[in-house]
């Protein structure tokens, strides 16, 4: 689902965008950037990110934001939907030399009108401590470069301790530091504490008390993200050898793994209720892995380039009790009483009723969950992860028909229409063109010719690999036709209307495990739907798999649970998929009233949520109207 339309709109930087809630709007007033706001000429320096903490002062505009540019770092009152950006008063700036600011991250158990701890790392593998309050900077780890010269590459504190934190670097190692210890003035030594498959962790040996308390070591090349589950009892690791690895952290045990299709890991997420995990990389897709099951369960695909920010969206993840209830009406109508019932208490009962859905495992609550993505593509995605993909077992007609959202413009196809996309986007793809494109220009089309029926999950568009032998998606479907001219919800995926169109006379007749090697390579290309990932695809691993090694070690996931086959788990599509900016994108932050981006320009933009844009209209004047273009 790319931008409507062709050509020159394509190319469009959108400053809204609808899905079924309604729609988010570009603030252009809440825009932050450096004071000048001038584009920052981005070549050869750190990415931009953004921080934010909430110092719980009684005006109630208690939200502060932390944002680097180049050499700088810049400290806000951030004012959100709320009011317009004051640019000219920052609470504090500073201007690094010879080393830049990489991340960073607030503390927001010690965070008062007063004071904040913020940690700031750096390209040359310093971690400062400073408190932007008070301007001052209180300690400097690592100021010899003795512990590791790399780059930082992510900063956190410790969930719940106010004086524990973490850090990652290039070099692939992780150190865990307490900010009332001292470095030391020589290099540290250790002893090793705990060793697994492609990790170890290190104790140092120090007859005082000194950082790092622990140093870990995980996969090969640099270790570019991590995120603490919402417990803050494991931690996520997403590494450039492609590997998505999963500790519990205080006992420094491997609970799983997963493997890229190729390329680095550049990002990972955790879902609210610790169930599930998100990643992003190298290989242009999102992939969803199941902490329970340490399986991937769906990939997404929206991204045209190295994806850079995976994030879940806590206020849109709707929760349900009990069973699903039947519904007629339209999705947007269904929609409207989730989300804009509740309101804020809605995302606080979502999260206590994920917790209890947590406990137990006779799924008392139905769930759908929002995420987002963006990339260096300038691309901003969301994506919902609905039951379809997460109970794939279940009978088709208590899958929730109602998720199966396109885009919220898309209208009911009228009955028995037919379309004849299935064959733009056939997987043949004789044109050579990107499959995908056919697709998103087409997405408003109704049912196709075989009729397939409304409960078949969009996303479904490969048989499980867990399906019953010989029982493939396809054949299903032709058990419960009957119901699709019923139906009211939207109309299905092109991309799903070719993978079953080509998939009832290739899977029906086979068993999954039929001789699946020897058909790989045909049915690699032909099944796949977007046609560059495959050719993209090895040309990559070729680059990748220099020597024999790696490329036995590619051959060896490829196809396992590590690293399923794009045809055997879900392939989901993005609901919105806009390109938002110049430059490639580099953060995305859900808040409350609005979604926060950011780009190698430097500008901080913020998307009010539907409901939210009128506290800002009193500034609104028709030159910054919604239609405009982000200059």
């Amino acid at each position: 689902m790319a931008a409507e339309g062709g050509g020159k709109e394509m190319n469009e930087i959108k400053t809204q965008f609808t899905t079924r809630e309604g729609v988010y709007k570009l603030l252009t007033h809440s825009e932050y950037s450096r004071p000048n706001r001038v584009p920052f000429n981005s070549q050869g320096s750190n990415p931009v990110k953004v921080s934010f903490v909430n110092v719980n002062d009684q005006s109630g505009n208690g939200d502060r934001i932390c944002f680097n540019v180049g050499r700088e770092l810049y400290f806000y009152i951030y004012k959100g939907v709320r009011k317009a950006a004051d640019l000219s008063k920052p609470i504090d700036k500073r201007i690094y030399k010879g080393t830049q600011p990489t991340c960073h991250d607030f503390n927001p158990l010690t965070a008062t009108a007063e004071s904040v701890s913020l940690l700031v790392g750096f390209s040359a593998g310093q971690v400062q401590l400073i408190d932007p309050i008070k301007k001052e900077t209180s300690k400097l780890f690592n100021e010899e470069r003795l512990i590791d010269k790399s780059r930082v590459t992510c900063v956190r504190w410790v969930p719940g301790s106010e004086s524990l934190f973490l850090v990652a670097h290039s070099s692939g190692s992780m150190y865990l530091y307490n900010v009332e210890n001292t470095c030391g003035t020589t290099a540290p030594h250790y002893q090793l504490l705990k060793q697994g498959e492609n990790y170890a962790v290190h104790t140092c040996k120090s007859k005082s008390a000194r950082n790092p308390l622990l140093r870990w070591t995980v996969g090969e090349g640099a270790l570019n993200e991590f995120a603490f589950s919402p417990d803050g009892k494991f931690l996520a690791c997403a590494s450039q050898d492609g590997f998505l690895r999963v500790f519990g952290f205080d006992a420094a045990e491997l609970h799983g793994t997963m493997k890229s299709y190729f390329g680095g890991l550049l990002c990972v997420c955790w879902s609210p209720d610790g169930r599930y995990i998100v990643a992003g990389g190298e290989d242009d897709l999102v992939t969803v892995w199941s902490f329970s099951d340490c399986r991937v369960i769906a990939r997404g695909h929206g991204h045209k380039s190295w994806v850079s920010v995976v994030a879940f969206d806590h206020c849109t993840t709707s929760v349900e009790d009990g069973d699903p209830p039947e519904f007629s009406g339209s999705d947007e109508d269904f929609h409207e009483q989730i989300h804009f019932g509740a309101g804020r208490d809605r995302a606080n009962s979502a999260h206590s009723r994920l917790s209890k859905r947590n406990s137990t495992d006779s799924r008392p609550v139905s769930v759908t969950y929002r995420f987002g993505s963006v990339g260096q593509d300038t691309q901003l995605c969301l994506w919902d992860l609905t039951e379809d993909i997460l109970f794939p077992h279940l009978p088709l007609s208590r899958t929730r028909t109602h998720t199966n959202v396109m885009s919220a413009t898309t209208s009911p196809p009228a009955t028995g229409q037919t379309t004849t996309t299935t064959t733009t986007v056939s997987t043949t793809n004789p044109s050579g063109t990107n499959g995908k494109d056919n697709a998103s220009n087409s997405s408003t089309s109704g049912n196709p010719a075989n009729s397939l029926p409304s409960t078949l999950p969009r996303s479904n568009s490969l048989p499980h690999s867990s399906a019953p032998t010989g029982g493939s998606t396809p054949n299903s479907h032709t058990g419960s036709s009957s119901n699709s001219n019923s139906s009211s919800t939207k109309g299905n995926s092109i991309i799903d209307s070719a993978f079953i169109a080509t998939g009832v006379s290739k899977f029906a007749t086979l068993s999954l495990h039929d001789s699946r090697k020897e058909r790989h390579e045909k049915d690699h290309k032909r099944n796949h739907s977007m046609g560059h990932i495959s050719s993209k695809s090895s040309d990559k691993l070729n680059q990748l798999s220099s020597s024999r090694t790696a490329k036995a070690e590619v051959a060896k996931t490829l196809g396992t649970t590590l690293c399923p086959r794009m045809e055997d788990v879900p392939l989901l599509e993005p609901l919105v998929c806009k390109k938002i900016a110049h430059e490639r994108l580099t953060v995305l932050i859900f808040l409350e009233d609005c979604l926060v981006t950011a780009c190698q320009e430097g500008f901080v933009c913020t998307w009010a949520r539907p409901g939210k844009v009128g506290l800002l209209s009193s500034q609104n004047n028709p030159a910054n109207s919604p239609s405009g273009t982000v200059v």
